[in-house]
């Protein structure tokens, strides 16, 4: 790719006849080989329906609370006491902390938890310590994932709107989904969940920051091809974005492209603009440095008014990302899939001309 203006790597045996393959391809070769090699994951499913029935009774719910060391009575998180030592508990310790009347019937629940929820530990299987599918039920259960709707707002961001630049933006969040908008044109900006548990100990300039760092380090993994809710596999690609997104933006935007994010396992997707894709992107981090900057400080509903983005092929798609700072230009190409095709840094009047 051309446009790209990356420096292409002269190929080291053009002109003469190896004798043997270069070691990269050797190294691709043991690569595949070792991956042919390795068995595939041994994988025990059963029905959902049955994992949810399991967990319906207040003694289950307080031993997976106990194990990861949560209230047993009351709001679960507030006041967590610490995990038990080792992250095991006796059978004696758990009926203590249960709401169970006899040992025979706390037996009778615990059975219903053992291998799926709990497992058996210690030199004489007398211990029990949750499993991953329990630390993550307890987790979401402290954390007030499926019990806690949490609505604040509005919270002025302090940004000016990007869309009409007469406003200002504020949050508002409702029923766990956190919306930044125009308070002048009424525009969004953003739409995005944001987990219940944060409003715990922060106010509301912290919760927005918080905001900002959570849907990041999504982005960045989303970027990265991992599913940050399932950890599978994310299909990543560039498009036209919808008429509902291109209607809020400004004529001189008329001509865009979104990046999508989807994952085929979980359902969990995200569209955004492309320059949200490559916030992390070491080009980007090591241009922000040199001029004294951190991007990160930059809150994803307002980069800043220094970015661009051209389209410069939509078959093959590809986009230019550009960030002008102080008298300096950076451009990031990005190809269909998202991935970063090459950069280029230049002078910034340069640029402009040739623009």
């Amino acid at each position: 790719m051309s446009d790209a203006g990356t420096e292409g790597a002269s190929d080291p045996t053009s002109g003469a006849t190896p004798t043997e393959p270069p070691e990269s391809a050797a190294v691709e070769e043991s690569d595949a080989d070792a991956e042919a090699a390795a068995p595939a994951p041994d994988v025990e499913s059963s029905e959902a329906s049955d994992a949810f029935e399991a967990l319906g009774n207040e003694v289950r719910m307080a031993v997976l609370r106990a194990l990861a060391g949560g209230e047993t009575e009351g709001d679960a998180g507030e006041g967590a006491s610490d995990p038990p030592e080792n992250g095991t508990m006796t059978f004696s310790e758990l009926f203590e902390v249960s709401p169970a009347d006899t040992t025979a019937g706390f037996a009778y629940h615990l059975r219903q938890l053992t291998d799926r929820f709990v497992r058996r530990t210690g030199e004489d299987d007398d211990r029990y310590a949750l499993t991953y599918a329990g630390s993550q039920v307890a987790r979401a259960i402290a954390a007030g994932t499926y019990t806690d709707r949490v609505s604040f707002g509005p919270v002025p961001t302090g940004d000016a709107c990007p869309l009409c630049a007469s406003g200002d933006l504020a949050a508002v969040c409702e029923a766990n989904t956190v919306t930044v908008a125009c308070d002048d044109c009424g525009r969004g900006v953003l739409t995005l969940p944001f987990p219940p548990g944060a409003r715990r100990n922060r106010d509301p300039e912290r919760l927005l920051s918080a905001f900002d760092r959570h849907h990041r380090h999504r982005l960045s993994v989303m970027s990265d091809g991992v599913c940050p809710e399932c950890a599978a596999t994310m299909d990543a690609a560039l498009a036209s974005p919808p008429d509902a997104v291109t209607e809020r933006l400004p004529d001189s935007d008329a001509e865009r492209a979104q990046v999508r994010l989807d994952c085929a396992q979980c359902g969990c997707r995200l569209h955004a603009p492309v320059t949200l894709a490559v916030l992390e992107h070491p080009a980007v981090v090591a241009f922000f440095h040199d001029h004294s900057l951190n991007v990160r400080d930059r809150p994803i509903w307002n980069v800043g008014d220094e970015w661009t983005e051209t389209v410069v092929s939509d078959d093959p798609w590809c986009v230019r990302v550009g960030v002008e700072l102080d008298d300096e230009q950076l451009d990031v190409f990005v190809d269909g899939d998202c991935s970063v095709a090459g950069t280029r840094r230049r002078d910034a009047a340069e640029s402009r001309q040739a623009s």
